[in-house]
């Protein structure tokens, strides 16, 4: 599932989750609360299975940096961690400069940092809404 398309520029978030309509429903409802920011939904397996996929996180990521956007990216568990930290490990030290692994709560952190990169923030400030647990509790 995709959301908005804009012009490129500004920061644009990947959703990872084992799921696919997990990872979908968090683009829809981010998507809602941010109409111009572009959201990817980056869910499951390739063959439609429940976990994680390097080629789907990777192809999000290069795509959204082909287009000039920094990219935010949230996960629903660890190991789905584990493969955006793979994706990371390929990029140049430039690139890793405009994408961030967000260690916040998938929904909640989600929608603050669409809001944020609405909003005008950077990939730093749109990160830090992400994070920002304190938040949502």
């Amino acid at each position: 599932m995709t959301a908005a398309q804009p012009q490129a520029g500004g920061v644009a978030l990947v959703i990872v989750s084992h799921s696919e309509q997990l990872a979908a429903g968090v683009v829809e409802l981010a998507s809602q609360m941010a109409k111009d920011v572009i959201l990817r939904a980056a869910g499951g397996t390739d063959d439609g299975r429940i976990g994680t996929s390097f080629d789907k996180v990777n192809d999000a990521v290069s795509a959204l940096r082909a287009d000039g956007y920094d990219v935010a990216i949230l996960t629903d568990l660890g190991s789905a961690n584990m493969t955006v930290e793979s994706v990371l490990d390929f990029l140049d030290d430039e690139e890793e400069t405009h994408v961030r692994l967000i260690d916040g709560p998938l929904v909640e952190g989600a929608v603050a940092a669409a809001v944020t990169a609405q909003v005008g923030g950077d990939l730093e400030a749109v990160a830090a809404a992400g994070r920002a647990r304190e938040l949502f509790t």
